[in-house]
């Protein structure tokens, strides 16, 4: 079953499987072609420190680049940033960069700053940016080797090295905020955007 109206499929510039499952599940047939960008180049050379702000204009970076390949489409690019007051993090390079973020984000409370834009012809149309503020338990040393061994190279695919849909969920004590901003993508904001576009049936 699809509730997407469009003759050609919505395009998600992007490789992630979680956001992909999100825009299947509610109902949308997807595209998955990831968007070959210097994401931290664009970064620096924008000079923004804001995470919302960064996330907003890799989400934007990401559609516009690969919706200017495929005129007339649909095309939703989504980022998502970390960060622990001024702090910002990637995703770890290696168990021993995984464990250190953990350690560093052990009773701590911080921020995911998701943005999803949609572009067409290479111009944005809908942009949107949705928070989530993450308090993660104390964790000893202990506790952190149990999960990165339980938990495995995935630690290394997301920021802060947890997957909150698995394992990861273990390590938090307080989550605030829409759970598909944490997952990466806000979905209702995007739905409501597409439904007001005449895309979708329901």
């Amino acid at each position: 079953m699809t509730i997407w109206l469009d003759r050609a499929p919505l395009i998600l510039a992007s490789q992630s499987a979680v956001r992909r499952n999100l825009l299947v599940n509610a109902g949308i047939t997807v595209e998955t072609i990831p968007a070959d960008i210097d994401e931290r180049g664009i970064q620096k050379e924008s000079g923004l420190t804001d995470p919302g702000k960064i996330a907003a204009l890799l989400a934007a970076e990401k559609a516009k680049f690969i919706s200017a390949q495929h005129p007339g489409r649909y095309v939703i690019g989504a980022d998502q940033t970390l960060a622990l007051g001024e702090r910002m993090f990637s995703k770890p390079a290696d168990r021993a960069a995984a464990a250190a973020q953990i350690k560093t984000l052990a009773g701590e409370t911080h921020a995911l700053h998701s943005a999803v834009v949609v572009a067409k012809d290479g111009a944005p149309l809908f942009s949107h940016v949705s928070v989530a503020r993450m308090t993660m338990r104390p964790l000893t040393d202990e506790n952190i080797a149990a999960y990165l061994d339980e938990a495995g190279d995935a630690v290394r695919s997301s920021v802060g090295a947890y997957q909150l849909e698995k394992t990861g969920v273990n390590l938090f004590e307080r989550i605030d905020g829409d759970h598909f901003t944490i997952l990466g993508l806000p979905l209702l904001p995007l739905l409501a955007f597409l439904r007001a576009r005449d895309l979708l049936t329901v």
